[in-house]
């Protein structure tokens, strides 16, 4: 651990669970479950009303991804590990909409309240699947920005913390941000918007 590091509790428990040590995962869910709640309710929050799912759900789900995956992507720190999370809730809402459509049979998709924060425009609903696929169409033009969205937008992390899972400076974040907002916004409005 280096001395830099905000929160070397975590980071050692992160360290020792990647490990494979189940006592340091039960401690790790104790002391960032507060935040992984808090990362599920801005998740649920881009949500339509009335979904089934809730917060302490999507957690769980995402915990059991995170912890049961072998990924090989080390959780170098507890922002590094709570972007891991934010991405993981937002495969479990995907994924849940998409057995929801499958469901409904061609039914209606699922629309989703976006924050005012992403696309700067205040109520603006639209489909958590179309999101999704404007996300990674964005991803394969520039990968960076993709992360962005998700650290900044489904992640809950502040422009200091995105840039340090993605070793940027915080004007870097800054100006990523603004980039990806507005492709987006023009993606989602050209693929016929909300």
């Amino acid at each position: 651990m280096s001395d830099s590091d905000p929160d070397p509790l975590s980071t050692e428990l992160l360290r020792r669970a990647e490990g494979g040590d189940a006592r340091a995962r039960e401690e790790l869910l104790e002391l960032l479950y507060r935040e992984l709640r808090q990362l599920a309710q801005l998740e649920m929050r881009s949500e339509r009303g009335g979904h089934t799912l809730q917060p302490t759900a999507l957690v769980h789900e995402a915990w059991l991804r995170l912890v049961d995956a072998d990924s090989g992507t080390p959780w170098s720190d507890r922002s590094h590990f709570l972007a891991l999370a934010s991405r993981a809730m937002r495969r479990v809402l995907v994924d849940y909409a998409r057995r929801r459509n499958a469901e409904k049979r061609g039914g209606a998709a699922q629309r989703a309240e976006l924050a005012d924060d992403l696309l700067t425009c205040e109520g603006l609903s639209l489909d958590m699947l179309a999101l999704d696929e404007a996300l990674d169409r964005l991803a394969a033009r520039d990968a960076e920005l993709a992360r962005v969205v998700e650290l900044r937008f489904f992640g809950g992390l502040t422009n200091e913390e995105t840039g340090r899972v993605l070793a940027l400076s915080e004007r870097q974040v800054e100006g990523a941000w603004v980039t990806a907002r507005g492709w987006l916004r023009r993606e989602l409005e050209r693929q016929g918007g909300p």
